[in-house]
């Protein structure tokens, strides 16, 4: 029997990519939770409720559609990076990490919110009382208090960037050693009939994303611990 040789490169992709895209959806993605609570204007907030909340609904195949026409070579954006800085955004790394944050960030965002708007509002005006400045009660008060939802929607961003598919084919392709990422790669393992090298990678996601869910249970766990509940 010949010997199916495994191409590795989709695991190091994937957690590059992960990797970048969490860092930039967490912060991004509670930032932007925290200007929503601030806006006064009832339906300025659900409209851009919407439109931060619509990667979460469309399928991802629709955005990458989106985010073609935004960063092909052709398009404004697109060719001004290409030609003032010589650096082509679709079909290369960049494009697998701007994918993963466009799908993932909904879930930062609405988690980081929904933490955020729990936190009991005595502490706030309290903290209000005493002098503090908003961006101290942001830091010392409402992360500290919304910490264990804001660490869950991180760690369900990260394992749903590693997951994401159609953006990441539309956007960047799939490129082997390049752009290709896990679920690009059980895809086209699936394709060309190599049921072993899908398996093998269908096990590695299955592996990480549960791993994450188990920690971020026990992270709960102690949390809920902590608090005595």
């Amino acid at each position: 029997m010949q010997e199916v040789m495994i191409d590795y490169s989709p695991i190091w992709i994937s957690f590059k990519c992960a990797a970048f895209s969490i860092f930039i959806t967490f912060f991004l993605g509670l930032f932007v939770a925290r200007w929503m609570m601030t806006l006064k204007n009832k339906v300025i907030q659900l409209i851009f409720d919407g439109i931060f909340t619509l990667p979460l609904v469309l399928p991802p195949t629709v955005m990458g559609f989106f985010l073609l026409l935004i960063f092909g070579v052709n398009q404004p954006i697109g060719s001004f990076f290409l030609n003032v800085f010589g650096v082509r955004i679709a079909f290369s790394f960049s494009a697998t990490v701007i994918a993963a944050v466009v799908i993932s960030f909904p879930i930062m965002y609405r988690s980081a919110r929904g933490a955020l708007e729990q936190v009991d509002t005595d502490l706030v005006d309290a903290a209000r009382t005493l002098g503090m400045s908003e961006t101290s009660i942001f830091f010392k008060v409402l992360v500290p208090n919304a910490l264990p939802g804001i660490i869950s929607g991180g760690v369900l961003s990260f394992a749903r960037g590693l997951g994401e598919f159609g953006a990441t084919a539309m956007l960047a392709g799939n490129i082997v050693g390049k752009t290709r990422t896990l679920p690009l790669a059980v895809y086209s393992e699936v394709v060309s009939n190599d049921m072993h090298s899908a398996s093998f990678y269908v096990v590695v996601i299955i592996a990480i994303c549960f791993t994450a869910v188990i920690l971020l249970n026990i992270y709960q766990l102690w949390e809920k611990k902590k608090r005595g509940y």
